[in-house]
């Protein structure tokens, strides 16, 4: 039986993505700077590798947050600081909060079912409580899980063991793993993480292509990153859960 059901927060339930390219843009524009397509394009990539740095543990989150400017700037040959550029696109990126298409009637819709619902974030606490509130996804959920506040980020199972004691802390009974399900978009922290952790895993990838039969994984995936179950639109979700009760 499913009881807990364990979401990841960016391209799972609110747009990082628009969140990201309008705070960007503004930055870029108060910084004298055109934000051109190529430019985002490309600070998109550059902040996820370095996401991935952060989830290895080769680079620390206050490096990771001047380095991608730093990056971005070489590459276009800007000549801004780099922290000056971070303290502008951290104070936009702080109001910006987008549910992605029927997110918020996927949350809405479990409210009613005998499920816990937690939200276990990687991110900038300040940040991500800021975007949080501004959504009201509070309202939606039993609890939320930021890795900063933690103190470890995602893969890492200490930050789902952490995760697991506070939740079994607040219902009064212990936290089994068999119970519960991590869904999520990124193979690196949310379904690597979750198969560390000993849950079941979805990974949620919303490409347009036909879900697997049976919602049976398919493709070859990196060692430690293979999910239980993958699913190609949030509307999927309901019912694979229902399999799985």
């Amino acid at each position: 039986m499913i009881r807990y059901l364990l979401f990841d927060m960016d391209m799972t339930i609110l747009d990082f993505a628009r969140s990201e390219a309008w705070a960007l843009s503004h930055a870029m524009e108060e910084l004298g700077v055109t934000p051109s397509q190529e430019l985002l394009s490309a600070y998109s990539r550059i902040n996820l590798s370095q996401w991935k740095l952060l989830e290895k543990g080769l680079i620390t989150r206050e490096r990771l947050k001047i380095r991608r400017f730093e990056l971005l700037f070489e590459q276009f040959s800007i000549e801004l600081p780099a922290q000056e550029a971070a303290r502008h696109y951290e104070a936009l990126l702080a109001q910006g909060y987008y549910y992605l298409d029927g997110a918020r009637e996927l949350l809405e819709s479990l409210q009613g079912k005998n499920y816990q619902i937690y939200i276990l974030s990687n991110g900038s606490s300040t940040i991500q409580h800021s975007r949080i509130a501004g959504a009201q996804l509070a309202q939606y959920v039993d609890g939320i899980y930021i890795s900063e506040d933690v103190g470890f980020n995602k893969p890492d199972k200490r930050f789902f063991d952490a995760c697991f004691a506070d939740i079994s802390a607040r219902t009064g009974r212990p936290f089994a793993a068999a119970e519960a399900v991590m869904i999520g978009d990124s193979l690196t922290s949310d379904i690597q993480g979750g198969n560390r952790a000993g849950v079941t895993t979805i990974w949620y990838h919303g490409d347009g292509a036909k879900p697997s039969p049976d919602f049976a994984p398919q493709g070859t995936f990196e060692e430690g990153m293979q999910p239980t179950y993958e699913i190609h639109s949030l509307e999927q979700l309901p019912e694979l859960l229902a399999l799985l009760s």
